[in-house]
């Protein structure tokens, strides 16, 4: 039986054949859109998202059997997607582009919505760290609202979705939502008996939007779904036929992308999730989620959550993060006058030529680590603000230390320090959770998956800096082998034989320590600890 996990991300959607024990067996991937039509305005296409979404899975189940394909499970951006009451896609865009009906999950345009949001001090406030981003759904509706004609716009509105929920929708007819999603990013109130979930009607009401309280909530979700559990009767006949696989093929109840990652890695090297709460998980890409479980609710001023059952059944999720990353040390790199004159190939990233470039500059000085390399250059990372713990995204950026110097040695030293400065980034997370849980939290490792766990530089530099072991997994994506434990939970939960019929927990969990792959474990560099 194999499994298809399939991840949307901010440039791409993807999609991995996964065997039972969670080995990737095929991927492909397929562009996604984005337009930028003024600063801090990003826009995309459901319909572009849906059909790349189509192609890479067709791709990874050409030549297998349709009945061998036992589940699919969806993961994405936590982006805003409007549809009307035909379904058919409603324009986020001033200009009306119908096609452009998906806000992006980094768009900032809902900057005053969230601040009169944050004026309200509302108690659902309390479970996003005290104040809501406007990377969240609520100011953007409430943007949305407020900017565009009534008329055109908001009297037509058929369906807000987080981006995930969509790609079920689209797949099953299911109109679920999940408890991940609109616990993370909608202020849905969630406890540990899931009996008490509930959307907070004065919330809506004092923030201007409670006609999303009209048809018993219909526009933004009246069933909620646990992570895992199968939407609907599986895939409807026109997604099968899109698909090219079964009609009535388990579809999970979705996650948003970095809890994929941290689904897919909270399990590597062990398979005791009771041990958890000592582990934090880094999905580092664009930006960094740092996701930590504990079987107790912790709130933490600038850090999100306490959410209930967003990624593991029965657990607390805490999450921070940092809202630029793998997309700063792109930024620091190719806006240096030296980064034309770089020896890149197709077999070199330009991380690796600086990594590569560091190493040497520290030989010449004779130092026996790269990290002395920054003693006189220093980075304050938040150019896109600070998403955890501060919680302020106008801080913006610093550079000291600069000279007149345009060469590729100093490129290195600012690309360097900006990585260190990221790493003291995630420190101030952890020293920030462990304070404000009173010891009941304790990080004693990191773990590490996405794009920056691809950097050895980042990766030790990591290390050092939080002096903690960071653990990567052995298989090379892990956000797709999240999806993919979704999609055998909801196989096995929707499986018609008494024997294999299993409740969404049991399976989730099952899928989790079956699944998860050995680590590779980097240790602190013991002489740069004081």
């Amino acid at each position: 039986m194999y499994f298809v996990g399939v991840d949307v991300g901010t440039g791409s959607a993807r999609a991995a054949l996964v065997d039972g024990t969670g080995r990737i067996l095929k991927k492909s991937t397929n562009a996604i859109q984005t337009w930028n039509p003024e600063e801090n305005f990003y826009q995309q296409s459901s319909e572009d998202i849906w059909q790349s979404c189509c192609k890479v899975i067709r791709e990874v189940t050409k030549g297998v059997p349709s009945e061998a394909i036992g589940g699919i499970g969806f993961d994405a951006t936590c982006s805003l997607v409007v549809v009307d009451s035909d379904g058919l896609p409603l324009s986020v865009s001033k200009n009306g582009e119908r096609e452009q009906n998906v806000i992006l999950w980094m768009d900032h345009r809902a900057k005053k919505e969230a601040d009169l949001i944050n004026t309200t001090n509302h108690q659902v406030l309390k479970y996003v760290g005290g104040k809501i981003s406007l990377e969240m759904e609520t100011p953007k509706i409430l943007w949305l609202k407020n900017n565009l004609p009534k008329n055109t716009f908001w009297q037509r509105v058929g369906m807000f979705f987080d981006l995930s929920d969509f790609l079920t929708w689209k797949a099953t007819d299911a109109v679920s939502r999940s408890l991940c999603t609109v616990v993370c990013k909608w202020t849905y109130c969630a406890d540990q008996t899931l009996q008490g979930g509930r959307w907070d009607r004065s919330y809506f009401e004092q923030i201007g939007l409670d006609d999303l309280s009209q048809n018993d909530w219909s526009a933004i979700g009246n069933e909620i779904f646990e992570p895992g559990r199968p939407c609907g009767s599986g895939l409807t006949d026109k997604a099968a036929r899109e698909l090219g696989l079964a009609v009535g093929t388990p579809v999970a109840t979705p996650l948003i992308d970095a809890h994929a990652g941290g689904l897919g890695m909270i399990g590597i090297g062990s398979n005791n999730l009771t041990d958890s709460r000592h582990r934090l998980v880094m999905i580092g890409g664009t930006s960094t989620c740092h996701m930590l479980l504990t079987d107790q609710e912790v709130f933490v001023d600038g850090v999100w959550g306490p959410y209930y059952g967003a990624m593991v059944p029965d657990f607390w999720l805490l999450e921070g993060g940092q809202s630029a990353t793998g997309k700063l040390i792109d930024h620091v790199i190719n806006t240096h006058p030296a980064a034309k004159h770089l020896n890149i190939t197709d077999d070199v990233r330009a991380e690796d030529y600086l990594n590569g470039l560091l190493v040497k500059m520290a030989a010449d000085k004779c130092f026996d680590a790269i990290d002395w390399l920054t003693e006189d250059f220093h980075v304050y990372p938040d150019f896109h603000g600070n998403r955890s713990p501060t919680a302020d995204l106008t801080l913006k950026g610093m550079m000291v230390g600069l000279t007149l110097s345009v060469d590729q040695e100093n490129l290195a030293l600012i690309y360097l320090a900006t990585i260190q400065a990221l790493c003291y980034g995630t420190k101030h997370i952890i020293e920030s959770i462990e304070e404000k849980s009173g010891g009941l939290l304790n990080v004693q490792e990191i773990l590490m998956c996405g794009g920056l766990s691809r950097n050895p530089v980042f990766i030790q530099c990591q290390a050092n800096v939080a002096a903690l072991p960071v653990r990567t997994s052995m298989e090379d994506d892990p956000v797709l082998i999240g999806s993919a434990m979704l999609a055998a939970a909801a196989a096995r939960t929707s499986s018609k034989s008494p024997t294999e019929l299993r409740p969404w927990t049991s399976s989730l969990r099952d899928a989790v320590s079956a699944m998860a792959s050995e680590a590779r474990t980097v240790h602190p560099s013991l002489d740069l600890q004081e």
